[in-house]
């Protein structure tokens, strides 16, 4: 065994490492990326570069608002968007797909 340490982080966080899989398999591909934010706030981080000293803080702020706002038409929808409403209510998933509880199904 090359690196124990890291077999043993891994081993301890076992059950973090597999939550990807108590969400509707639809969500995996939302789920998988490791900087959500990062895409939103390219376009912003870019523009303010390009425009040292934009004015006001007022000014600055309404040009971050344009620029979030323009760079959310091209922001990908999540894929069923059905199941958003069952991941808030508590419903469970085992390996993407929905259990049904069984107190829910003797009721």
């Amino acid at each position: 065994m090359r690196s124990p340490e890291a077999v043993k982080k891994t081993t301890d966080d076992l059950d973090e490492l597999l939550a990807l899989y108590e969400f509707p398999a639809e969500h995996w591909i939302h789920l998988h990326t490791t900087n959500p934010i990062e895409p939103a706030f390219a376009a912003v981080r870019l523009r303010t570069k390009a425009t040292r000293g934009a004015g006001s803080a007022a000014a600055a702020l309404a040009m971050v608002f344009k620029l979030v706002e323009s760079a959310q038409a091209r922001w990908r929808a999540v894929n069923g968007p059905h199941l958003v409403a069952l991941v808030r209510a508590g419903a469970r998933f085992e390996r993407g797909q929905l259990v049904e509880r069984p107190e829910v199904l003797a009721a």
